[in-house]
């Protein structure tokens, strides 16, 4: 009996290892990316694997929050690629979800401009990238109302709101839209004034109007089905919504809002990361970051691809904005132990 059992234990440890190794190779095949829904061209799928041999397995989510809770619940050896908001990549880090990338690896490095490296996100570059850019603002139906003079109380005074309206399901990027709304510091860590910013949002939630917090893509998907009248989105839903319906805009209110840049980042425990490198320097080409800057309808931080985008494209003011827009906004930045202050908040705001 004893030879019996050594005999199926040796079977099955090798029936197992031979699962194991089938699932390496499995891995060594294709590049799992994590990334926002909607957010690189179809296109491009079979492009990257025409040009290094990958297939590209996408993972979607919705929120930043969403994203960390999925590396949590189930690990980081799921995926190659994280593409994350420069706002929770010091988390990240001292979470063990991201390692550091060897830059040498990826040669299309070089086409990034200079005002996204060595960003407040990651002073040396040692984990994040740049996909693209954009900014947070309102999307409204109401082609009387000159983008320039829009105010945050178009939805948070219930004597100016015009109809339903949604508010953004992300806890960090919706409190200091509060805390700026009402004339306060988006990045303070001061517990007194965040909690100004969950009063300000809960009366905007006893409007009659309030319908909800919804992710950008399916806020900008209600206001131009009109099931809405407002919602805060990101400018890249704002652009694909108004080619839609002309009579639609988007605004970075008078008070101001936050540009955000969305990095690429290499997973802890990336089963290939060599793929994963070529994932990055795919994306940091000159013509492929044009093609999904234009696919898209998000700024691209990759200088070589500005000179590949057609004129309007560069000179749309809701992708890229003016001078005095961009004066008005301010990039967020790590709260470090002060983020447990605005989990606390965000959990106020949303059972309340």
């Amino acid at each position: 009996m004893k030879k019996i059992f050594l005999a199926f234990a040796f079977l099955a440890v090798t029936m197992f290892a031979g699962c194991d190794d089938q699932k390496k190779e499995e891995s060594k095949e294709k590049v799992s990316v994590l990334i926002y829904s909607e957010y690189i061209d179809p296109a491009m799928l079979e492009d990257f694997k025409a040009k290094t041999g990958y297939e590209l397995q996408l993972e979607l989510y919705e929120a930043q929050e969403e994203m960390i809770g999925k590396l949590q619940a189930s690990g980081s050896n799921g995926y190659d690629v994280i593409i994350a908001s420069d706002v929770v990549i010091q988390q990240m880090i001292s979470l063990g979800l991201v390692a550091k990338v060897d830059s040498t690896k990826i040669s299309n490095r070089v086409n990034v401009a200079e005002k996204f490296k060595r960003a407040a996100y990651d002073l040396t570059n040692d984990y994040a990238w740049p996909y693209l850019w954009g900014t947070t603002g309102i999307l409204y139906r109401d082609s009387t109302i000159n983008p320039d003079s829009v105010s945050y109380s178009m939805l948070f005074d219930a004597k100016n709101t015009k109809g339903n309206f949604s508010l953004l399901e992300e806890s960090r990027s919706m409190i200091s839209i509060a805390l700026l709304a009402i004339g306060l510091d988006p990045n303070t860590t001061n517990q007194e004034e965040i909690t100004k910013a969950v009063d300000y949002i809960l009366q905007a939630k006893k409007n009659p109007h309030f319908v909800g917090f919804d992710g950008s893509v399916s806020g900008k998907d209600k206001v131009l089905s009109r099931e809405d009248w407002a919602a805060i989105v990101f400018n890249g839903e704002a652009v694909a919504a108004i080619a839609e319906d002309s009579t639609l805009r988007y605004a970075i209110p008078q008070e101001g809002s936050f540009m955000w840049v969305d990095c690429m980042l290499l997973s802890a425990k990336a089963p290939n990361p060599d793929g994963a490198y070529k994932f990055m320097d795919y994306i940091l080409d000159a013509k492929v970051g044009a093609q999904l800057a234009k696919y898209i309808s998000y700024a691209t931080p990759n200088s070589a691809s500005l000179a590949v985008l057609d004129d309007e494209f560069v000179s749309n003011r809701v992708i890229n904005p003016d001078k005095a827009t961009m004066d008005r906004m301010v990039f967020l930045a790590d709260p470090g132990e002060a983020a447990r202050l605005y989990d606390e908040a965000w959990t106020i705001i949303k059972t309340r």
